[in-house]
């Protein structure tokens, strides 16, 4: 491998990502990553994660704090398996990466060598919008362009590229040139004028929101048209972010999980629109209904992708934000109005009451007791499989653009998110703490995350209540009638002498004043800390929890 000593691909692919503003790169070196890797710019910066599956996550979350694609460096086909999982719930969560993965020297690769991308264009998928490794050399930076307008088109997510390592030095003598792409979708007139005729002459409709909302920034368009409705406004199941303000009074909760429930949840509406939303995200299997006989059905999503899979309806390509700001205006001037515009805005009560402390504590106890001592303008991320309804109940969204989670239920992807989301607060100077609520098993997916937290010194403090068991599989079990399915108990783990090997400090809370008491501390400390607390071991019924959301 020999370098030219002038313009090679390396410099066309470093100045290009300064064109696009796209100077933090997330990885884990390996040696078919060196050569892109040698002799650093001093004007980017590199995100070390010590195991791919952090790594994208990590990334994951930045890109979406940022809204911004980012690129992120993975060790050949063996760093892509790592990252896999996450590769797959960047995927679902509609996030812009651009993968970038070493590939051996263009002559070994006929004869397969160790290391090699083997079939690099299928690797990655279905979980990636794209996916290419260039024919020529030559071909890296034109291929760099394409890449971030695919990914940033909607639906925006992950694109791979598999450059092999002899590419970087290659001759390049040409000024590739950045493009812009438009990243959203207006609503065709005549289909939206069609969906506001049809809600204007429901007689009770309900609104129901998905993550797109936010994504799209579309909180007070969704709040405009709810209130010019005064329509009871739904989160849809499994959102990965929050959609509505949670102490608004119109705002009735997530919907039901399974498909029976959520069917009986829309008994009595004669219109449901669903915004930025699949119809539906289900899990666990409950019969039923996809929805009430009777019920009409209008979903607005920027995916052809969610719009071809509903279930039932009709539905409408659009941005969720243009398609609410479209819809407010056709119907403002129409019949279906609020009939009471002194109607109050916010709910009187939403933060649980604590009840007298139990011991060990409830998880309720944990997160009301602390919940008054979280900074307003916080970031809340949470893998708390059997405690989230209790986390989000107590924790109301008041923000836009304040509550994170996967899309995908794969376990392992927010810790590291939250990492990434806290070095883009501390990038961007906002002085917004994040918080992550996180089990005692679940951290243990992506532990080493802790690592790269430390290293830059994020606010970031990691709650984690411990009862010592994968209590929402036991859970699964009383729905599922599985019982005895072994290794649902987690014995002996210890969260907080594994941070501290990090070099993270932590905190031990055996009761609520302690926690609070840690919490308080926490938030003065210069980077990340993180908190352990026993809670009970109380099961409840699976499918109750999507009740997380409703105003107390």
């Amino acid at each position: 491998m020999t370098s030219t000593g002038g313009a090679t691909v390396w410099h066309a692919f470093y100045n290009l990502l300064r064109s696009y503003n796209m100077k933090t790169i997330f990885g884990n070196p390996g040696s078919t990553e060196q050569p892109m890797l040698k002799n650093f710019p001093s004007d980017f910066e590199y995100i070390l994660g010590l195991q791919e599956a952090s790594v994208v996550a990590m990334a994951d979350g930045y890109s979406q704090a940022t809204r911004k694609p980012v690129v992120v460096s993975l060790h050949t086909s063996a760093g892509t398996g790592n990252g896999m999982g996450n590769i797959m719930t960047a995927f679902l969560n509609k996030t812009p990466l651009i993968l970038i993965a070493g590939q051996q020297t263009r002559e070994m690769l006929i004869g397969e060598p160790m290391l090699a991308n083997r079939d690099a264009d299928a690797i990655a998928k279905p979980f990636v919008k794209w996916a290419y490794q260039p024919t020529r050399a030559k071909d890296v930076p034109a291929t760099l362009i394409r890449a971030i307008a695919t990914a940033t088109m909607p639906p925006a997510g992950p694109v791979y590229l598999s450059i092999p390592l002899d590419d970087w030095d290659a001759e390049f003598t040409s000024t590739p040139v950045p493009r812009a792409v438009s990243t959203r979708i207006a609503p065709d007139p005549e289909q939206l004028s069609s969906f506001a005729d049809r809600v204007a002459k429901a007689n009770k409709p309900a609104l129901v929101l998905g993550q797109e909302v936010d994504r799209s920034l579309g909180w007070e368009a969704a709040v405009k048209l709810a209130e010019l409705l005064d329509v009871p406004v739904y989160q849809a199941p499994l959102a990965e972010r929050a959609v509505f303000p949670e102490k608004h009074a119109l705002f009735k909760g997530m919907l039901p999980i399974a498909r029976g429930p959520l069917s009986n949840k829309l008994v009595g509406f004669d219109l449901v629109l669903v915004v930025g939303a699949e119809i539906w995200r289900y899990y666990p299997y409950v019969p039923g209904a996809v929805v009430p006989p009777g019920v009409e059905v209008l979903q607005i999503t920027n995916d052809p992708h969610d719009a071809a899979t509903a279930l039932v309806g009709d539905s409408l390509l659009s941005d969720a934000r243009l398609g609410l700001e479209g819809l407010y205006q056709l119907l403002r001037s129409s019949s279906r109005q609020a009939s009471k515009s002194d109607a109050p805005k916010t709910s009187a009560a939403t933060i649980p009451t604590r009840k007298p402390e139990s011991s060990p504590m409830t998880a309720m106890d944990a997160w009301t007791g602390i919940a008054h001592l979280r900074p307003k303008n916080a970031l809340l991320v949470q893998e708390t499989p059997s405690s989230s309804s209790d986390l989000v109940q107590a924790w109301p969204a008041e923000q836009p653009e304040s509550y994170f989670t996967f899309a995908s239920g794969g376990l392992g992807w927010n810790a590291p998110a939250a990492v990434g989301i806290a070095l883009a607060q501390k990038h961007g100077n906002t002085s917004r703490p994040t918080v992550l609520g996180i089990g005692d098993g679940s951290l243990h997916y992506s532990v080493q995350s802790i690592y790269t937290a430390v290293q830059h010194k994020v606010k970031l403090i990691y709650l984690v209540p411990l009862n010592a068991e994968y209590a929402i599989l036991k859970e699964f079990a009383i729905l599922e009638e599985t019982p005895n399915v072994p290794a649902l108990d987690l014995p002996g783990l210890n969260a907080k002498a594994i941070a501290e090997a990090y070099g993270c400090p932590a905190f031990h809370a055996e009761n609520v004043a302690e926690l609070q008491k840690a919490f308080e501390d926490a938030l003065k400390i210069d980077g990340p800390a993180l908190i352990e607390f026993p809670v009970d071991k109380q099961l409840r019924p699976l499918v109750a929890q999507s009740a997380a959301r409703a105003p107390a």
